[in-house]
């Protein structure tokens, strides 16, 4: 309930704040902020390093444990730590090395916070602890407080820097206070480990890393080579309409991980979760297709492809949530974490490969058409091992 409450108005306030923005900043102010974006994307990965899954499945096995409580936020605040201060390194010498970069060097470091914010929100413990209050409450105090400020702090066109740093301060405010009830109302104690340890759980959570790391390079490349290939208005146009259709990844993420520490201890669900999550797809896709001249009116898209990409982006998220129901809460429960990356890098690397000549020569739709197919192949190739595993 709690999670449906913040899918709710995670869905209703973005469909608020996105009009407003469109109209006052332009598509091509919001492309540079999208472009940017999408740049800090790769490094959200490297900073989360799998905990979502692997440090949620440690606190819902030992949630009785203080002491391995104690060490599994150890563990994971310090590798957050290493890998937070070399993305700043990396992005710091991107953004100095390349001239179009560098020319909105104020946006990308804007955006940069965000990292830091992500990186201290313990969603992975109270996932872990299934407190999924605490996850809504937040993520409705980051939403509500972008929401508002934006009305009140965006005004013209050359007002576009304000919106990273609103939504950088949102995420900082909320890793902070994530961290201070883990501290005050869990009494979370931070233990210095050894480096043997440190670097054993680095590769313990490899396979899954790269699980989550890989399916970046089509996801987020998409949106990014589009930038680099064509200009900022196509970049913003695409996210646009990609929005409407992150609304429903969003949905599905959400109900795929409130299932997932349910699942590890009652796997026979899982038949039931299965049916549940392909109806709710099925769904989804439906309302896109059928919905799409209200939405272009709201969001003020006059492109003529427009609806063409979002037919191609919805189906997608069939593929999407076969990958979810197979591949988070299937194999990753069973334990099988090495036969999900293997699928995961194969279909990711081909995806990457891929959205080079397909936003070369079709563009737009290009990067629209590289989404989709490769959330299909990660989706199928799990669905069809789980039937020969079956047989």
């Amino acid at each position: 309930m709690s999670l449906s409450a913040l899918q709710l108005v995670g869905i209703i306030l973005p469909l608020i704040t996105l009009p407003y923005v469109l109209r006052v900043l332009g598509f091509e102010n919001y492309g540079i902020i999208v472009f940017a974006a999408s740049l800090i994307a790769y490094f959200t990965a490297l900073t989360d390093f799998s905990f979502k899954y692997t440090a949620t499945r440690d606190v819902a096995i030992f949630r009785d444990s203080p002491k391995k409580l104690n060490l599994i936020y150890s563990k994971v605040i310090t590798i957050k730590a290493i890998f937070l201060l070399l993305s700043f390194l990396i992005i710091t010498i991107v953004v100095y090395s390349y001239k179009p970069f560098y020319e909105n060097r104020l946006i990308y470091f804007l955006t940069v916070p965000m990292l830091l914010g992500q990186a201290l929100f313990p969603e992975w413990f109270f996932q872990g602890i299934e407190k999924m209050k605490y996850i809504t409450f937040l993520n409705l105090g980051i939403k509500l407080f972008f929401t508002i400020c934006i009305f009140f702090f965006i005004k013209e066109e050359s007002d576009y820097w304000i919106y990273p740093l609103l939504q950088s301060s949102g995420f900082v405010g909320a890793g902070f206070v994530g961290q201070f009830i883990l501290i005050k109302k869990y009494k979370l104690k931070f233990l210095w480990l050894k480096p043997k340890i440190i670097v054993q759980t680095i590769k313990v959570n490899v396979p899954i890393f790269i699980n989550q790391f890989v399916p970046t390079l089509y996801n987020n490349t998409s949106t990014f080579l589009l930038g680099i290939l064509s200009n900022n208005t196509f970049v913003g146009v695409f996210n646009a309409i990609k929005i409407i259709i992150n609304l429903c990844v969003s949905l599905i993420e959400i109900l795929s991980r409130v299932f997932f520490p349910f699942l590890n201890r009652k796997k026979q669900a899982f038949f039931k979760y299965k049916k549940l999550m392909m109806g709710v797809s099925v769904i989804l896709t439906a309302l896109c297709l059928f919905s799409y001249k209200l939405v272009f009116w709201y969001l003020n898209i006059q492109n003529d492809n427009a609806f063409t990409i979002l037919a191609i982006l919805a189906l997608g998220l069939i593929g999407y949530t076969l990958y979810n129901i197979y591949g988070v809460n299937y194999f990753i429960i069973n334990r099988q974490d090495n036969l999900v990356m293997k699928n995961t890098i194969f279909s990711s690397l081909i995806g990457f490969f891929l959205a080079f000549p397909l936003i070369f020569y079709f563009g737009i739709i290009g990067a629209a058409l590289n989404l989709s197919l490769s959330r299909w192949m990660m989706g199928l190739r799990l669905f069809y091992k789980y039937k020969n595993l079956k047989k």
